[in-house]
This record gives C-alpha cells, structure tokens and sequence, in this order.
C-alpha cells in the first residue's frame, strides 16, 4: 500500500507477520508509522523491515531507536530481501513460541493458584465444622460469623484482602469447642461455676490446636523422617496466625472483664473485636439450647446496651 494514513488500520484488520516499510512515503513518513507501532503492545514483537538509502546514517539511528528490526538498503535487491524476510520471520515464529508457552504457564499459574485457595478454605471450614458438629451440626453458624465479620470489616474500611482473612479465620474462633465436653455444650440452663471455667478454657484449646508444635516436640518429631523435618520448617501461614488470634481474643470486653486474658480496649486486636460482634450477633439471632431466636432489632438493641 501507499498510502502511510491507512497503515495501522490495515494492520488491525490484516495482523501481518511482518511489515516493510519505507522511510520516505506520502502524508506521514515509515518513522512515525513505526513509533506508533512500537507504543502498541500487540505489535511489540511485530518484525518490521525499514527501507532506505544505505547512505543515511541519521536515519538509521532513528529507526533503531524507535525499534526497527533489521534495514533493507535501496533500491530493492531480491537475493538480499528474501534471506532478510526469512530471517525475520523465523525470529517472530520463535517470538511467538515463546509467548504462547509463557500464556500457558500463567494459566496453570492460575489454575493452580485457584485450586489452591479452594482446597485452602475447604480444609478451614472442615476444621471449623469439626468444632461446630456437636454443637451445631449445620456448621452454619461458623460461616454466619464468617460473614458477618466480613461485613463488619469492610464496613469500617478495611481492605479487601484484609476482609477475606478475617472472614476465612473468624470462622476457626470457636475450633476450641473440640475440648469442651457435651455436657456443657449441650447444658439447656445456665452453666455454673465450674461449667463456666471449662468453657471459657476453649480459647486457650484453640490456641493449642492452631498454634506450631513447641520447639522441644517438634525437634523430636524432625528426627522421625526426613519428610517430616520438611514439613515442620514450614512456618504458620499468616491466615492461620489471625484465626489463633481471633480464635484468643473474641471473648475479650473493651471493659477488660472478658476473658481469657482479661485485655481491655484496643490492646485487643480489632480482628478480636470485629469476632466477637459477629458471634454475638449470630448467638442473639439463632436458636441456642438456652434461648429462642431473638428478632434483628431485639438483637441490635442487646448490642447496643452492652458497648
């Protein structure tokens, strides 16, 4: 084609693998239709052979700097461009091999990254229902809380990655359960005293089932095999790090008469804080052994007199 205004639109539409283009040329010159190539990503890698007087340093230079692949000096010799254009081609074709094979590693990339974090939340929620299926088969309520801290946090402008930990760990703040007989779990009264301690014990429990294994038994089970000595190098993963902390601190009271540390305002963690709304909420709005569902401004009414 001569005409230079219509380059690029035919480049769109015909996708070419390679493009000759000549320096001096109506309207707008081979230069600038190359700058303009070279700022589109799609013609990044595109092959373009700049026709010139071989006489021309200046123009040259230019060329290069605006990513000319290779010069066909003028007039046109065809032993010398067809070698040239092959040459080109071959190095696109290798261009090309190599991205495909890139497109493709980001997609198992990807792929396995999803499966990934699905087979992550699948064994949290198994864990956190493992706790919850003596006291609440559905295991509903620990997605309940779940979501309800989600809400909370994004609500008060945390940030989306932030709002998705806390939703995944919030739902292990009761995993602690596992140590609390069912005698107590399932006690349609009131707890006493006693009954009262071994409950408030579940946060430590937690702590115990999330937390790494002490330094002392987990030096003697690195000396059982060697797979093992890989497995126990791996350090908690911050997802399960916050539910430790959730799962320690969603009892505590700003007034400090929570327990089982007894912290008071914000030396509490707020993930603590966002929980222990969560759980209080549900515990309010659902049936329990020891009281009915209380309605949604009932339950916002308790939350508000007990700040």
């Amino acid at each position: 084609m001569t005409d230079s205004r219509e380059a690029l639109r035919v480049l769109r539409s015909e996708k070419p693998d390679i493009v000759l283009l000549d320096v001096l040329m109506p309207e707008v010159n081979g230069l600038d239709v190359l700058r303009l190539l070279r700022i589109d990503d799609d013609w990044a890698h595109l092959p373009v052979l700049i026709m010139t007087a071989a006489s021309h340093a200046e123009t040259k230079r230019r060329a290069l700097r605006h990513g000319a692949t290779d010069f066909l000096p003028k007039p046109l010799d065809p032993h010398d461009l067809v070698p040239r254009v092959r040459n080109a081609l071959s190095s696109k074709l290798y261009q090309d091999r190599l991205a495909r094979q890139a497109e493709s590693l980001e997609q198992q990339v990807r792929e396995r990254t999803a499966e990934l974090i699905a087979s992550r939340e699948e064994v949290l929620h198994c864990l956190a229902r493992a706790a919850e299926f003596r006291d609440d088969q559905t295991g509903k309520h620990v997605i309940r809380v779940g979501k309800f801290a989600a809400i909370i946090a994004r609500q008060i402008g945390l940030d989306p990655v932030r709002v998705e930990m806390i939703e995944l760990a919030a739902q292990l703040h009761d995993i602690g359960k596992i140590g609390i007989p069912d005698s107590i779990l399932h006690k349609a009264g009131r707890l006493d005293e006693q009954e009262l301690r071994r409950m408030r014990k579940h946060c430590g429990f937690a702590k115990d089932i999330i937390a790494p294994l002490p330094e002392q038994e987990a030096m003697i089970l690195r000396t059982h095999t060697e797979i093992g000595a890989e497995i126990l190098q791996v350090q908690m993963s911050p997802l399960l790090a916050l539910a430790s902390i959730i799962a320690q601190t969603h009892h505590e009271r700003w007034d400090g008469n929570g327990y089982p540390l007894g912290l008071a305002g914000e030396d509490i963690p707020l993930e603590g804080r966002i929980t222990a709304v969560a759980d209080v909420y549900d515990a309010l709005s659902t049936e329990r052994p020891y009281k009915p569902a209380f309605p949604r401004q009932k339950c916002f009414d308790i939350l508000e007199e007990g700040r």
